[in-house]
């Protein structure tokens, strides 16, 4: 057993404060927000009830994914159509640009703050030609 393994295998939580597991290697009845997802869960407002780590091999830091258990796990709330309205607002307005008002099929950049013609107008004609 290496140590980096053995810094991560602590079944009884009484290292970490829950019960620890190496990646890949946690017992079945647990599974991340990801897996819960992925099979129509939502953890459903249940504290973290283990986690898998893993050692960075960079850094030295370990990586936590946080488990949480099957048994627990509500299922995903559906989307009404006032959650539909609201996020296609939301997508229009990323895609909307706030100087020339103009709506793109794709979101604009944030670093900007607006498409990239009001950002910088005199390059866009002039950078093409040269």
């Amino acid at each position: 057993m290496s140590a980096a393994w053995g810094k991560c295998y602590d079944p009884t939580g009484a290292l970490h404060g829950v019960p620890t597991y190496p990646w890949k290697l946690a017992p079945d009845g647990y599974a991340t927000r990801r897996q819960l997802r992925a099979r129509g869960l939502r953890p459903g407002g249940q504290p973290v009830a283990a986690q898998v780590m893993r050692m960075n091999r960079r850094a030295g830091t370990p990586r936590v994914a946080y488990l949480y258990r099957l048994d627990r796990a509500l299922p995903v709330r559906p989307m009404t159509s006032r959650k539909w309205g609201a996020l296609a607002l939301a997508m229009l307005a990323r895609r909307t640009c706030p100087k020339c008002q103009l709506t793109y099929s794709y979101c604009l950049p944030t670093s900007l703050g607006m498409c990239v013609l009001c950002a910088y107008p005199e390059g866009s004609r002039d950078g093409i030609a040269a």
